[in-house]
């Protein structure tokens, strides 16, 4: 039995959003047992007239809840009953505990894990990975997007072994294609920093570099990983996801503005529905930490029960493939990293 806590608060939909999910989740993944972490009377509300297995659900009763305004370093000093610093305390204290999946505070979620759960073994620095569609079909990770705004070659290098097994082993991607990003494709391109992890990367034989990548190519599908700093992948991430999102409402409102458009998106309207669809974040989860002793997920802040439930797949995913003592395995090959 994978045993999984979900912190029910601190999101745009919570805690109705995180319990569908949880249970839809439940259904799909039989030997799943999960810890509801929240307010207890919030939650049974929530539960109440839901078909599922009771067996395989618990709830951690926590009655504060995280703004995303507050300060993290705040939050986990005087927010101890919270449903995030309960559920990350829970999961550090028991080992039959494997994951956690949140929505709520992105920064006192990493601080919280930083402190409390600490790093895999050799792993100087914990990055975010999210992942995003591409054009042919498949989808590549960004690590880091967020969690390292100031990072060195060897930095990006764990980076890429992490994001690489991550792939692989929890989406089936068989050596997957990593690329540094940059400012140009060229090996001599960028700064300092990008030019020596550019050779840090060629050194490393459990990865597959294949260079650098301009940001306009990170939806082509020529790339599974791109290694960024955790600034640059953020302002990577939320450019590209701007772009779409805009680009969806110029086309519906160019659709309405005439009827022979309007006759025209009805007869294509199965396509529109599919492309929507496809760039529909939800559908993808949330954006894992890599790096920490124990497995957390951190879904966007507006996570329906879709996305709740695919960051609990991811989750579960992530504990089966025992994807810690692989990066364990091949980061601790290199003896020159910072504790």
């Amino acid at each position: 039995m994978i045993k999984i806590i979900v912190d029910c608060f601190g999101g745009d939909h919570s805690p109705e959003a995180n319990v569908d999910g949880a249970i839809a989740s439940l259904k799909s993944l039989s030997d799943l047992h999960l810890i509801l972490s929240g307010d207890e009377a919030a939650l049974q509300r929530c539960l109440e007239g839901k078909d599922y297995d009771r067996s395989r659900v618990e709830i951690l009763h926590a009655p504060q809840v995280i703004g995303c305004d507050e300060r993290p370093t705040d939050v986990i000093r005087l927010k101890r009953e919270s449903s995030m610093i309960k559920a990350i305390r829970l999961l550090r204290d028991d080992d039959s505990v494997a994951a956690m999946v949140s929505t709520g505070s992105t920064g006192a979620l990493v601080a919280g894990a930083l402190t409390r759960l600490g790093r895999l073994r050799g792993v100087i620095r914990p990055a975010f990975c999210p992942i995003l569609p591409t054009m042919n079909g498949g989808i590549v990770g960004v690590c880091d997007s967020g969690a390292n705004v100031e990072v060195t070659p060897e930095h990006l290098r764990q980076f890429a072994i992490m994001a690489s097994l991550y792939m692989e082993n929890v989406y089936g991607i068989s050596r997957p294609r990593v690329a540094l990003l940059n400012v140009g494709k060229e090996a001599e391109k960028g700064d300092e920093l990008r030019q020596t992890a550019y050779r840090l990367l060629e050194q490393t034989a459990e990865i597959n570099f294949v260079g650098n990548m301009e940001s306009r190519d990170l939806l082509s599908g020529s790339y599974d990983v791109v290694v960024a700093d955790g600034f640059s992948g953020n302002v990577l991430i939320k450019s590209t996801e701007g772009a779409a999102i805009e680009l969806l409402g110029k086309l519906k409102k160019d659709i309405y503005s005439k009827f022979i458009y309007k006759v025209g998106a009805a007869l294509m309207s199965r396509m529109f529905k599919q492309e929507k669809e496809f760039m529909n974040y939800q559908n993808y989860g949330g954006s894992v930490l890599l790096g920490t002793s124990k497995v957390v997920v951190k879904g966007h802040g507006s996570s329906k029960a879709v996305a709740v439930q695919k960051c609990i797949e991811q989750a579960y995913k992530m504990q089966v493939s025992a994807l810690a003592g692989k990066m364990e395995d091949v980061i601790c090959r290199y003896e020159h990293y910072e504790q």
